[in-house]
């Protein structure tokens, strides 16, 4: 099977910081630089490139053009990995794909933005005509309305949300590259009494935005055998959905694509929810952790709040969940912040995540949320499951 061929042989991220005073392209050449390190490959050897769309760049068509040219790489296939929060995990089976069907060999994956230093996103779509003018400004009254019609329909217990919050903070402390600002632990009055955003959406709900950048080293597994690199993760299961239900005039908010995207890649993994050693869900807001949590089939529709009174998330729990912090806790560093849970469930599999190292290490299972449409639910759901190489 193509998709278990790849090896992910180095991962590597910078330090999230609220704002950056460093070039996006210096960024990405630190990311580049300590993969090269970590493997002994040359440069020269890295043939294909697969490059998120930043924040930063949104303004430049040649993006991914420019990036190559600033990072000094000589390339046989480039491509601009636009599907939001989903660009880092959707990247991996990408690269699999481009590998498999020989227009690379090795491939370097780059997730770097700093849209707190710079910004230049112009969203055209529906947001101008249809949301802002009606005081939808932004994801969190997005997921506002999101949260509100989930209470609606099955109610909602914000305790148990705080149980989520509470168990990624506590893991951003033990995380060297998390932000700074949020290392520091919270309690479920911490939670519960931040000021509101978006009603229900509270401050401690929302991620932060930030600076910094991540990415991963990528070949086939026959290639990394000849070059040494025994110690590898490999893709085993992937599954994307984009704009679930067009045809659909009234839909239910609180389903997502990862439903299907869900069940293809648990069945090609040859996993179940119960068998999942770790979880590092796409996390911009809290509650966007327990639909997942429903959709992958961790427990049914509308029972996320029971399911997560009756689970350890702690890294050395049941079901130990964003060990990193997650974005929440990590910091979001704009649409680079997918690869900071991508990368957390590399690193599990390594056995190199210190002292939140979490004892199951046989898969991780990694998702992305990209986009938020108007008036249904997310735009892109993926699910990448990860096991360690033999």
């Amino acid at each position: 099977m193509a998709l278990r061929d790849a090896a992910i042989v180095a991962y590597a991220e910078t330090k999230i910081v609220e704002k950056s005073d460093r070039d996006i392209w210096d960024i990405g050449a630190e990311i580049l630089e300590s993969l090269l390190d970590k493997t002994g490959i040359d440069k020269a050897e890295i043939d294909g490139m697969l490059v998120n769309a930043a924040l930063t760049g949104a303004g430049n068509c040649f993006w991914a053009q420019s990036t190559v040219d600033y990072l000094g790489l000589e390339l046989e296939f480039l491509q601009s990995v636009d599907i939001g929060g989903c660009s880092a995990a959707g990247a991996v089976a990408r690269a699999a794909a481009a590998i498999d069907t020989g227009l690379c060999s090795t491939v370097f994956l780059l997730n770097a933005d700093t849209p707190v230093a710079e910004n230049n996103l112009n969203l055209r779509s529906y947001v101008r005509e249809w949301s802002t003018p009606h005081g939808i400004i932004g994801p969190p009254a997005d997921f506002g309305l999101l949260a509100t019609r989930y209470a609606h329909q099955f109610g909602l217990d914000y305790t148990s949300l705080a149980k989520l919050a509470i168990a990624q903070r506590n893991h951003a402390i033990l995380n060297d590259n998390a932000c700074e600002k949020l290392r520091k632990p919270i309690s479920v009055d911490d939670y519960l009494n931040s000021r509101m955003i978006a009603e229900p959406i509270r401050l401690l709900d929302c991620v932060m935005p930030c600076d910094g950048g991540n990415g991963l080293l990528v070949m086939s597994r026959a290639q990394a055998k000849r070059k040494g690199l025994d110690k590898h993760v490999v893709p085993i299961g992937y599954g994307e959905k984009t704009n679930l239900s067009p045809g659909t005039n009234i839909v239910d908010v609180t389903v997502s694509g990862h439903a299907a995207a869900g069940q293809k890649a648990f069945k090609t993994a040859g996993i179940a929810p119960k068998d999942v050693g770790s979880f590092h869900p796409y996390d911009d807001f809290i509650i966007a952790i327990m639909i997942q949590l429903e959709m992958l089939g961790f427990c049914k529709h509308g029972q996320g709040c029971s399911f997560i009174k009756n689970t350890d998330f702690n890294f050395d729990g049941d079901l130990p969940l964003n060990t990193s912090g997650g974005q929440i806790s990590a910091g979001q560093a704009g649409l680079a912040g997918g690869g900071t849970n991508l990368i957390e469930g590399v690193r599990q599999l390594f056995g190199e995540a210190g002292a939140r190292q979490v004892k199951n290490t046989n898969n991780a299972v990694v998702t992305g949320i990209g986009h938020i449409p108007y008036g249904r639910n997310w735009g892109t759901s993926v699910v990448l499951v990860l096991a360690p190489g033999n």
